[in-house]
């Protein structure tokens, strides 16, 4: 009795991607398997090795048209299995259906939701002028970097022609559906402090814990006045300010002695409304307040700030936004507080909007017990389908002769 659409997506669930050693090769088998029972063109693409992007295509009437990208990642977050009430790749559906597993809301849904919004297109005889293109990548949850950011840079990618993007979003407990249009640039820095060591009884001037404890206070203190100007701030979300946290402290190597460097990394977000080089500036002084010897590397550091407009007048976001009014769905538009697969496509100059269609859902991605309704499930794949016959309906624009 259980919709066919819930039971490929339980599935899909039950195939395990879990870093540190996710068994890509079963999910693309799964995920080539459907393109070929929907009647869809498939390509595999190895970025590099052991690490394959599926693309799997239905063809426009009209290929010259710039075409429609649908993106998923096939991994998912390690789990802690003890805190889980079902197993987490079993994808047991309770009595209220609510369908728990890793990849429930992160990503495996939407996976699956444009599958059977293009199988139901398919089957109502429907076909458009535009391409989609629907590609599954790997690696996007440690950073996308053996992913999505080698595929851009690619000639198979070039050769999607891609006019219009739609990746991950979020779920909202809300009745209101999160669409993103820009994210947060994650930058990941590691300060070391280098001092003067000695031994543990005495008190020794300049050391690298002294030192340390002016890098952390500069930075904390930064963190408290963004974490206070969101609260104050009724208008503002989590995207809109910058994020600090520390996430690492390395030093010592006996309680006896005073350690000769210590180093501490620090994981920051930072909204598109920010100088960046400025902001770089400010990191600089922090450093250099602390001390002689005081030295900053970045691990990670995305100079990119494009966003995806939301303006009327541009023929992508009047089509997206045309069907939510159209099916009465009540938009929050946000900056994606983390970082997704899209940054890379805004990157190489193509419109991207962040939409996982999940309203009245608690945001469980990365948590335990991550779990998705069914009926939310089902609901997501019609309101796809609306938006893929709209999208890849849009008239030809000036750019498209």
């Amino acid at each position: 009795s259980e919709n066919p659409s819930v039971t490929l997506f339980r599935e899909y669930l039950r195939i395990d991607t879990v870093h540190p050693k996710p068994d890509y090769d079963a999910a693309v088998q799964f995920l080539e398997r459907v393109g070929t029972d929907l009647g869809l063109a498939c390509q595999k693409v190895e970025v590099c090795q052991g690490r394959v992007v599926l693309i799997l295509t239905w063809q426009g009437t009209n290929p010259r048209l710039r075409s429609i990208l649908l993106n998923s990642h096939t991994d998912v977050v390690p789990v802690f299995e003890e805190h889980w009430t079902y197993p987490p790749f079993e994808a047991v559906k309770d009595s209220q259906g609510n369908i728990y597993a890793r990849g429930a809301q992160d990503m495996k849904c939407v996976s699956i939701q444009y599958l059977e919004a293009i199988r139901r297109l398919k089957t109502e005889g429907k076909s458009f002028a535009r391409t989609i293109h629907l590609t599954f990548v790997p690696d996007e949850e440690v950073g996308g970097h053996k992913g999505m950011e080698m595929f851009v840079q690619r000639s198979e990618f070039k050769a999607l022609n891609v006019g219009f993007a739609m990746d991950e979003g979020l779920a909202s407990p809300a009745d209101t559906f999160s669409v993103f249009y820009g994210e947060r640039s994650p930058w990941w820095i590691k300060v070391k402090c280098v001092g003067s060591p000695g031994h543990g009884s005495r008190f020794i001037s300049n050391t690298a814990a002294e030192k340390m404890h002016k890098v952390i206070n500069s930075f904390l203190a930064f963190r408290e006045s963004e974490n206070q100007r969101l609260k104050s701030d009724s208008s503002l979300t989590l995207g809109d300010v910058t994020s600090l946290n520390m996430t690492m402290l390395e030093g010592g190597v006996s309680f006896n002695v005073v350690p000769s460097e210590m180093a501490a990394s620090f994981d920051i977000r930072i909204p598109p409304t920010v100088d960046l080089k400025a902001f770089e500036k400010q990191v600089a002084t922090w450093c250099h307040d602390a001390g002689e010897g005081v030295t900053c590397e970045f691990h990670q550091k995305c100079m990119d700030q494009h966003i995806t407009s939301t303006e009327e007048s541009d023929p992508w976001w009047k089509a997206f936004s045309g069907v939510c009014r159209d099916m009465k769905l009540q938009l929050k538009l946000e900056i994606f507080p983390a970082a997704t697969d899209s940054r890379y496509i805004r990157a190489v100059r193509h419109p991207a909007i962040g939409f996982s269609p999940m309203n009245r859902t608690p945001v469980l991605l990365h948590d335990h017990n991550e779990f998705l309704n069914e009926q939310v499930f089902l609901r997501g794949i019609e309101i796809y389908a609306r938006l893929l016959t709209a999208l890849a309906s849009v008239p030809p624009l000036p750019t498209e002769g």
